[in-house]
């Protein structure tokens, strides 16, 4: 069945960098997106792609910063964080869609269960 496994999820100074992997099994997605929860505040968009053709859409808090891309061997979509800040901390979430939908949707069929990252300073 669908399942979305994440990892790469720890601790990091400020400054340093992350990769997060999130495994799709089960099936292939069309769309996938990262979103990330901070203690005390609501979800928020992180980054989204496609699957094919590579478009990618990012958080203005995270532009220049995080890089998301997709392996095609390993069916595995990454998030890379560089120049990692401490507000970066939060829970992360990958999320797929079964669809093209609008890219900017905040809509997803399927949620991962999330990895913690805390940016220490």
């Amino acid at each position: 069945q669908v399942q979305l496994v994440e990892s790469g999820g720890g601790l990091v100074q400020a400054g340093g960098s992350l990769r997060l992997s999130c495994a799709a099994s089960g099936r292939t997605f069309r769309r996938y997106g990262w979103f990330r929860q901070a203690p005390g505040k609501e979800r928020v968009f992180v980054a989204a792609l496609y699957w094919s053709g590579g478009t990618t859409n990012y958080a203005e808090s995270v532009k220049g910063r995080f890089t998301t891309s997709r392996d095609n061997v390993e069916n595995t979509v990454y998030l890379q964080m560089n120049s990692a800040k401490p507000e970066d901390t939060a829970v992360y979430y990958c999320a797929a869609d079964s669809s093209y939908r609008n890219i900017y949707s905040q809509y997803y069929d399927y949620w991962g269960q999330g990895t913690q990252v805390t940016v220490s300073s």
